[in-house]
């Protein structure tokens, strides 16, 4: 009996860390991102011109922070206006994948912490997140953490995300998770690829760029 009683906490406690990981993994909040952005409101932020909107708009979607950040510096942008765009807008990290080269281009984030980002992968959810890099903020700790956030992602996993956790992708609305949910179970990202491609008149870029904050499980 008390081998089955322990046997039943096991998988309950694992239905726990499943539900944990699923209903956290999300999009961090409060930056206009450079991949979905419409080109007047970023005309609107620091240091841009309407002429680099309209290149930030033809050169889309970025893969990467580091493809953005290439992009504006052969626009002009000096290193110290670009962090300060950068505290309004940005693309954000994956996580669990982001390399040193992208975390360092976070305002104020230093190698200390691109080192502590990497360090303690896999990331699970941002409970995980908070605990481990709260460790390294002497002061202000939940507003550095709210920062942080902002600038990254943890991967949802397409076959068991909620609504809530699919709206923090950038550019998604009710319609496209209305179509997410549709199609599960998924199998492949050439599945995503045929069936999410039919709302979007099968534009590959879009497809990519919201696949890359998704994962199948």
């Amino acid at each position: 009996m008390k081998g089955v009683l322990q046997s039943i906490g096991a998988g309950a406690l694992a239905l726990v860390l499943v539900l944990s990981t699923s209903a956290s993994a999300q999009v961090g909040k409060g930056l206009v991102d450079f991949n979905s952005a419409p080109e007047q409101q970023l005309s609107g932020l620091p240091h841009m011109t309407p002429a680099i909107a309209k290149a930030i708009v033809a050169a889309r979607p970025f893969n990467s922070i580091v493809q953005a950040n290439a992009l504006l510096t052969k626009q002009g942008l000096t290193d110290t206006q670009r962090t300060e765009l950068y505290r309004r807008a940005f693309v954000h990290i994956n996580l669990n994948t982001g390399t040193e080269e992208e975390f360092l281009l976070i305002p104020n984030a230093g190698k200390r912490m691109a080192h502590e980002f990497e360090e303690y992968r896999p990331w699970r959810n941002w409970a995980h997140f908070d605990k481990e890099i709260g460790k390294y903020i002497p002061t202000d700790k939940e507003q550095e953490l709210d920062r942080f956030r902002s600038y990254l992602f943890i991967p949802m996993n397409l076959n068991t995300a909620t609504d809530d956790m699919f709206l923090t992708i950038p550019g998604v609305g009710p319609k496209m998770v209305h179509e997410f949910n549709e199609y599960r179970p998924w199998k492949s990202k050439a599945h995503f690829d045929k069936e999410i491609g039919k709302y979007i008149n099968n534009n590959q870029k879009e497809l990519d760029r919201m696949f890359r904050y998704l994962v199948i499980q």
